[in-house]
């Protein structure tokens, strides 16, 4: 609608007919285009979230890898519940122990096919991956599918579940 008609309905110099008329066209014209656009910001959007995931997902596989506890506390959920492939459950605190301890050590993580897929402040990640880690019992090289799971929360993506079984060679 012209910046004009705009101006004469706001003095009420318009009829209730013309002032109809030049509001459907402003309807039209300007918030059905923008209405149309709104799919695709929500698409950008989730391909953003998608992006901002697989991004955390590499900063966690190399904290893990040289122990760098501060982007752990970061990434992870304190209310984390870690399910290694042999089913043993560890809390963010025991987790973050355990690899800072050195007593557990993750050599190397090499990620394979990942999915993520985002459901409003939930991303579900399955993905594939090689690990080497060397702990008590020696060195241990293995093939792992996962499921991992990650909310937003206060307005960052954190890591609140993973779950992972061993493949076979």
């Amino acid at each position: 609608m012209p910046a004009d008609a705009l101006l004469r309905i706001c003095r009420g110099s318009l009829s209730g007919e013309e002032e109809q008329e030049e509001a459907v066209k402003w309807i039209f014209f300007f918030l059905m285009p923008s209405l149309c656009l709104l799919p695709l910001a929500q698409v950008q959007m989730k391909r953003d979230g998608e992006s901002e995931i697989r991004d955390l997902e590499r900063q966690r596989f190399r904290a893990m890898e040289t122990v760098d506890v501060p982007t752990l506390d970061r990434i992870l959920s304190d209310d984390l519940i870690y399910t290694h492939a042999n089913g043993l459950q560890h809390t963010k605190a025991e987790l973050i122990g355990v690899i800072g301890s050195g007593d557990f050590k993750y050599e190397s993580i090499t990620p394979g096919d990942t999915r993520v897929r985002i459901y409003k402040e939930t991303a579900v990640v399955n993905g594939r991956v090689s690990m080497k880690i060397k702990s008590g019992a020696g060195e241990q090289v293995f093939k792992l599918c996962y499921l991992d799971v990650y909310v937003k929360q206060h307005g960052r993506w954190q890591m609140v579940a993973w779950q992972s079984s061993r493949v076979a060679p």
